[in-house]
């Protein structure tokens, strides 16, 4: 067992357990959102033929030369091509066919104009300048072509990539099945969010910020109950979220106090607890654990200190779960806007805003941060590392961050 590691060790440590949900078939309608399981390659070309990208005329570009406003180049056009139709005519010397948006081309000619810079009759089309072979062509497999990546396992079905699939006719696709994620909360002084007060008694706020925090990235968060400050309570409920679960999370109990009973009933299912502790804060109380497979993560009954654990670790556990090929967080460095003026003597991650209208990458830090006060993590997209010994930071100070998205 692990403990009082730093932040990046205990990341890749709890990385290196997970391995990517099982795939399933779904039609292509109910995969936004969703992630590939496999490499997509091209079955065609898109679009399959050459085409018109507007309404005009399709002919030879060699009939054009020496056309111009004063001496125009007079075409016969022997038929008119719409768009979903197939041509009937091979153009020949002296010939065009009047053509549609995303009509085909034409055999023999090899140039389009657009209906604006001709003058034309219903049985001919005047040039009035000269056009170079390909001119305003759209070729064939222009967007794509047959054989080639459109998208890796791991990509993200997004509008586009929607659109690109259906073009190659496909209606299914195998995706990542949405990670099941099972929530515990532990604390005998715990109440839901509807149920009344009782003295000593607090909201259960770590609940719900973490459905929302796994539903946000995908996941289908389960919520296995609630329970006291029990050995053999905690440990029903972590069986219960190991039969049935990808991954579970619990939040209360795991510091070193008399009631921080999380880890016991981790050992009482017969998980194997990986890591105690990281050398950071907020976030630093936690237990982690696995069995069979399954990773549990033991995060502090303090919200801030849970929901930054999260972020800085659990974040890329499950993203790697749900089948991402990029699961670690993105990296960037962040200048300060405003000083932050506690000392720091063990690592802190401080969460804010990013701003990067002046050109720069500047966070805004925000400026009340601590274990239990989670509303300064609301509207959030950044954490930034202030290394250990550090003193307070003028504004202007810059820092290692990662984006929480």
């Amino acid at each position: 067992m692990e403990s009082n590691l730093d932040l990046d060790s205990a990341r890749e440590l709890m990385i290196s357990l997970v391995r990517p949900t099982a795939s399933e078939e779904l039609p292509l309608s109910g995969c936004l959102g969703r992630l590939l399981a496999g490499d997509v390659r091209a079955l065609t070309n898109v679009p399959p033929f050459d085409r018109s990208p507007y309404d005009g005329y399709a002919f030879r570009s060699a009939d054009s030369v020496g056309a111009g406003p004063d001496s125009p180049v007079t075409l016969r056009i022997i038929e008119e091509i719409p768009a979903g139709a197939v041509p009937r005519h091979k153009i020949g010397p002296g010939t065009a066919a009047k053509i549609l948006t995303g009509a085909p081309i034409p055999e023999g000619a090899d140039a389009v104009v657009m209906y604006e810079l001709t003058v034309f009759t219903a049985e001919t089309v005047s040039l009035l300048a000269p056009a170079a072979p390909g001119l305003d062509i759209v070729p064939a497999g222009e967007d794509v072509q047959a054989g080639s990546l459109i998208a890796r396992r791991g990509d993200l079905v997004d509008p586009a990539l929607a659109g690109s699939l259906a073009a190659q006719g496909l209606a299914c696709l195998s995706v990542f099945k949405k990670p099941v994620v099972g929530l515990i909360s532990t604390g005998s002084e715990l109440v839901e969010a509807d149920e009344a007060l009782f003295p000593g008694a607090i909201r259960n706020s770590n609940r719900y910020a973490l459905e929302a925090a796994c539903a946000a990235l995908g996941a289908v968060p389960r919520y296995l109950g609630r329970a006291r400050d029990d050995v053999a309570e905690i440990a029903g409920l972590l069986e219960k979220g190991l039969a049935g679960c990808d991954l579970i999370f619990t939040s209360g109990g795991v510091s070193v106090g008399d009631y921080d009973l999380t880890p016991a009933a981790m050992e009482e299912v017969g998980a194997r607890i990986l890591l105690r502790g990281l050398r950071l804060k907020p976030g630093g109380a936690c237990a982690y654990a696995e069995k069979e497979g399954r990773l549990i993560f033991g995060l502090s009954g303090n919200p801030a200190s849970a929901m930054t654990n999260f972020y800085a670790v659990a974040w890329s556990c499950l993203r790697k779960l749900a089948g991402h090929r990029r699961f670690r967080p993105r990296r960037t460095r962040v200048t300060l806007t405003d000083a932050f003026h506690k000392k720091s003597p063990n690592p802190r991650l401080i969460c804010g805003h990013l701003d990067l209208e002046s050109g720069q990458v500047l966070m805004r830090a925000a400026m009340v941060q601590g274990n239990a006060i989670l509303r300064t993590l609301i509207g959030c997209d950044v954490m930034a590392l202030i290394p250990a010994g550090s003193p307070p930071l003028p504004a202007g100070a810059v820092l290692d961050a990662f984006l929480l998205s």
